[in-house]
């Protein structure tokens, strides 16, 4: 016998959210610090690093992210059979070492965008490698990266619903079984969908706000405005 969808399915949906976020916010934060020392190595002056990091991003990018969740979860475990982790733990190592490659993408981006001239004067100022990337290339290239960083991000958050394929029960697992308890679907994912929607929506209120702030909106916008204007 199916039960009614009522409002005590919310807490499982709610429960799953929260779960959701928590995963996110771990491998989104792990991951962008991961991602920025693969970016700032990838356009390092030393072949090593450059190379080393050029090959992770490649690599991670070209493989589907539900392809990583399995062999983070099943297949670490039989080349290392010592090696026990657990579902939270093998769902955030796999979102991890996929946001940093695609972090490390946008930090690469973000430093190549910024005009040759800067580097230039900050050579001709006496400024080591270092020090010129701390003061001068990444403070301008944070600016740069947040907008597609922002985009990833959501994008984060919706490829996390593939982890529910190792049982970790985020919101679309969540979302699985209160449809399988009520036998109501369409109610089900009308309303894991809403929640992915006030999700994804408030991050890009977080990134509006934060372009505003910068005034990164206002050059974009002089940049487009023909020439005389």
């Amino acid at each position: 016998m199916f039960e009614a969808f009522g409002w005590n399915d919310l807490i499982p949906l709610l429960n799953g959210a929260l779960l959701t976020i928590e995963l996110c916010l771990t491998a989104g934060v792990i991951g962008s610090v991961i991602g920025v020392i693969l970016g700032v190595a990838r356009t390092s002056p030393r072949r090593v690093a450059k190379t080393i990091s050029s090959i992770y991003i490649n690599v991670i990018r070209g493989i589907p992210i539900l392809v990583i969740i399995f062999f983070i979860f099943f297949g670490l475990p039989m080349l290392f059979p010592d090696l026990e982790l657990s579902k939270f733990a093998s769902a955030v190592v796999a979102l991890t070492a996929f946001s940093a490659a695609y972090v490390g993408e946008v930090v690469r981006g973000s430093i190549e965008a910024v005009p040759a001239g800067q580097s230039e004067a900050a050579e001709a100022l006496g400024f080591g490698y270092f020090r010129k990337l701390r003061y001068i290339i990444l403070p301008q290239a944070t600016k740069i990266a947040v907008p597609p960083g922002i985009g990833f991000i959501i994008g984060l958050i919706k490829d996390s619903s593939l982890v529910a394929v190792i049982g970790y029960i985020e919101l679309t697992k969540a979302g699985s079984v209160v449809s399988n308890l009520t036998g109501d679907p369409i109610t089900t994912f009308l309303i894991v969908g809403a929640m992915y929607f006030v999700i994804c929506y408030g991050i890009s209120l977080i990134g509006r706000w934060y372009e505003k702030r910068t005034g990164i909106h206002i050059t974009s916008r002089r940049l487009r405005q023909p020439a005389g204007i």
